[in-house]
């Protein structure tokens, strides 16, 4: 998964998983974020995003954080990391998500949870759903990526766990593939941008490519179906020298074709739609396009006097924010975003209440239009005492007139 792995946009390819597999083990592995303060809290999440949206309990083996940091739960069950190992070897389902890449791959490659996470790469005993910081490091290769953006190291490869390599493929992946959180400047790639990116290519051997995952999509691999199947929000490239070919959401092909292309033996694929009726599975929005939708539904509903279609909008977002409570990402829009413009809305509701909805040429017009005729018929006979009586008791009652070529136009006084 390319991101948005425990968002609502990949709920779907989470149940479709588990409803085939029915794992009675499944695990997610910390180790990724072990160096951070706040382990503990995004483990929890992630549990409680699986258990509400996909039905699966998942277990945090203990003693997997890594060298950088104690887990004192480990250690005050005398533990270490042999239960963590014999959980991972053990599992159906192993998930990993965020982090950073290179703090995995020090605890992970030629150690026993690296040979592990290979050996059910090579017998097919669980299924690996790796996405973001974990996905960097399944290829032969990984990216550096917090030491290449953040440090200003100069762009390199590191040696990968090579975990894709047990099914053919020789690559180093690249999640986050088409982030645009750079606005000005270019943070495709996995915040590479292009110019990086080039640099990186030539370090490829020839038989070797990158393969991205765009965010919120998915690239489910089965080897024993010779499938590989695209979904969710974007498209699955594979990239050589600079010519990238693309698998759109909503497409399969087989992983024979796929690992062609890795080696450059093939300039195409053979895909056909996921579903065999034919019907694409529609992509999922994200959490900014649901709260930017809600803005606009907000907007016409103050344009169009719908307190209902307020009151909507605003428990929309807050339901939105829900549901997205346990995505461990951090990408743009995420959910301090987007209780910040409900935090906006509710302050505009309270200020639209507060004047009222309604036009209030709707509630003045039967009284004033009549008098604004009487006052016309005034003039027209040249009783102009009595035409400015009545102007002087309408601007008492907050009406003001203008006078025009075309006739009397009138408006609530404001000041």
């Amino acid at each position: 998964m390319g991101s948005g792995e425990t968002s609502p946009t990949m709920v779907g390819v989470h149940r479709d998983l588990v409803a085939r597999l029915r794992p009675a083990s499944a695990v997610l592995l910390d180790t990724p974020y072990g160096f951070q303060e706040n382990v503990a809290e995004i483990s929890a999440r992630a549990q409680a995003y699986f258990e509400r949206s996909v039905g699966l309990r998942v277990e945090v083996p203990r003693g997997l954080r890594g060298s950088g940091e104690i887990d004192a739960d480990a250690q005050a069950a005398g533990t270490g990391g042999d239960a963590g190992l014999a959980a991972v070897r053990g599992a159906d389902w192993v998930f990993a998500g965020p982090g950073s890449p290179t703090y995995a791959l020090a605890q992970w490659r030629g150690g026993p949870v690296g040979e592990a996470l290979a050996d059910h790469a090579r017998t097919g005993r669980a299924a690996l759903v790796f996405a973001s910081a974990a996905a960097c490091t399944l290829g032969v290769f990984a990216l550096p990526v917090y030491e290449i953006y953040k440090s200003g190291a100069w762009p390199g490869w590191v040696e990968g766990l090579d975990v894709l390599g047990h099914l053919g493929l020789k690559v180093a992946v690249i999640p986050h593939y088409d982030n645009a959180e750079g606005g000005t400047h270019d943070t495709r790639y996995c915040y590479l941008g292009e110019r990086r990116l080039r640099v990186l290519e030539r370090e490829l051997p020839g038989d070797a490519a990158v393969l991205g995952l765009d965010e919120h999509t998915a690239a489910v691999v089965d080897e024993g179906g010779d499938l590989v199947q695209v979904r969710g929000r974007g498209v699955m490239t594979v990239r050589r020298r600079g010519e990238s070919v693309v698998v759109a959401s909503g497409e399969t092909m087989r992983l024979t074709d796929l690992r062609a292309l890795v080696r450059g033996e093939a300039a195409g694929h053979a895909s056909r739609p996921a579903r065999e009726s034919g019907a694409l599975e529609a992509p999922p929005v994200s959490l900014r396009d649901i709260v930017v939708g809600c803005e606009e539904r907000f907007e016409a509903g103050v344009r169009e006097g719908d307190a209902e279609a307020l009151v909507r909008a605003v428990l929309d977002i807050d339901a939105a924010v829900a549901q997205w409570a346990g995505d461990t990402e951090e990408d743009e829009g995420g959910t301090e975003w987007a209780r910040g413009v409900l935090r906006s809305l509710v302050v505009r509701l309270g200020q639209v209440a507060g004047r009222g909805l309604a036009d209030p040429r709707d509630a003045l017009g039967p009284a004033v239009e009549p008098l604004v005729e009487v006052r016309a018929e005034l003039r027209r006979t040249g009783r102009f005492e009595l035409a400015d009586a009545v102007r002087e008791a309408l601007q008492a009652a907050g009406v003001e007139l203008r006078d025009m070529p075309d006739g009397t136009r009138w408006r609530r006084d404001r000041s």
